[in-house]
């Protein structure tokens, strides 16, 4: 029995799609057993521990509830009592006070820190020094200095991953595997209009195959009225125009590659601006679903990146994604349908199986934390270009020099 598909890597994204052989496929993306020869070879539990208790943080533990086969929650460390009792009613797990009374219970498989930005080094050091594998929050540390004192601290270990999930995404996903295909050439040019900071400039690293070379950065921000319908929350009660900021930056990521960041205040929430994405290669372009490249023939042709959603109309399989294609081909294939999963919960769910996968040896790391550090520290540039109203060159900092090894 195999795994179709590769473990191939490009700054850590595993592009697999995690399915069996037809033949011993499973509906379920967390089997807990394979039948071979009338028996059963159990799939090994993943015990995990979830640091921190937020918003962010509850999305780790609604999926590892959904794949009780794959994922065992050791514990959930929180600081205040009333939130202990409440991640205890709403999801049944066991809490803990703090991560060395969580650790004197029972050492997990790998521990996910969703804290704040300037709890997030300390947390990670403590569990790195307990040899425990650690898969933490975005983005690494605060500030360039934090990064760097960080990386000192953990960085030779081996032992930590970052939950940057936006390249296992499904529509990157798929995007990135058109693109190692060769369909549009030779990659020269991202341009990000959807998320912030180091997520977008991580969409613009994995599609450009950027290393850690120096980048500059030249960045300017401009103020309009904008109607901002929607929080975290849902629905805003106020509907007038209010001023929001959009931050354009252009980055040089040398060797001929760049970048265009295109931010408008709470673009991530405000659906009064389509997200977009532009892929420019030397053969062709994707922007956002549509491709257009030269063939032979010659000739320019348009193609269209499809997702095959179940549940509509008379489909009862559920309400799922099944798998997006290009062209008659399957280039993301959904290893979780079953769950009715948005896209960001199937990326993050990627991270935490292919993490347990690593961890065992049978897959590609994650995302190291070699490559997060240097996704922020181009978003700290990007901050700094606006302050300071000045191009920012970043230098080549010490994780370059490991990730190479």
């Amino acid at each position: 029995m195999k795994r179709s598909g590769s473990a191939q890597s490009l700054h850590g994204f595993n592009c697999t799609d995690l399915v069996l052989d037809d033949f011993f496929r499973s509906e379920s993306p967390a089997l807990n057993g394979l039948f071979l020869n009338f028996g059963v070879i159990a799939l090994r539990m993943t015990s995990i521990a979830v640091i921190g208790a937020g918003w962010r943080a509850q999305f780790f533990i609604r999926l590892a509830k959904l794949m009780p086969e794959k994922f065992e929650i050791i514990g959930v460390v929180a600081r205040k009592e009333e939130v202990r009792a409440k991640l205890q009613l709403d999801f049944g797990v066991q809490t803990f006070s703090s991560v060395s009374q969580l650790l004197s219970y029972k050492k997990p498989d790998y521990a996910i820190v969703s804290v704040s930005w300037d709890a997030n080094p300390g947390v990670v050091e403590d569990l790195v020094a307990a040899d425990i594998h650690v898969l933490c929050e975005t983005p690494p540390a605060p500030t360039l200095e934090a990064l760097q004192s960080l990386w000192k601290s953990v960085g030779s270990s081996g032992l930590v991953q970052v939950a940057e999930q936006y390249m296992s995404l499904p529509g990157h996903a798929a995007r990135l595997a058109i693109v190692r295909a060769g369909t549009i050439g030779q990659v020269s040019s991202v341009e990000v209009s959807s998320t912030h900071g180091y997520h977008a400039v991580s969409i613009m690293r994995g599609f450009l195959g950027s290393g850690f070379e120096p980048t500059e950065i030249s960045t300017q921000q401009f103020s309009a009225p904008l109607v901002d319908p929607l929080a975290r929350e849902g629905w805003n009660e106020d509907l007038n125009p209010k001023i929001a900021k959009t931050t354009i930056s252009l980055i040089d990521f040398g060797a001929g590659k760049s970048g265009i960041y295109n931010f408008v205040d709470n673009q991530w929430h405000n659906q009064l601006r389509h997200r977009r994405i532009v892929i420019r290669g030397s053969r062709g372009e994707i922007v956002d679903d549509s491709v257009i490249r030269l063939v032979d023939g010659p000739a320019i042709t348009t193609s269209r990146i499809e997702r095959y959603q179940l549940g509509y109309d008379l489909n009862l399989d559920g309400y799922d994604t099944e798998h997006l294609s290009f062209e008659g081909q399957v280039v993301f294939k959904n290893a979780f349908k079953g769950l009715r999963l948005m896209d960001e919960e199937i990326a993050i769910a990627q991270l935490m199986v292919q993490m347990a996968d690593w961890i065992d040896g049978k897959a590609a790391a994650p995302y190291p934390l070699a490559e997060a550090c240097q996704d922020h520290l181009i978003s700290l540039a990007i901050d700094e270009s606006i302050t300071s109203a000045k191009t920012v060159v970043t230098q080549t900092d010490a994780w370059a020099s490991e990730a190479r090894h």
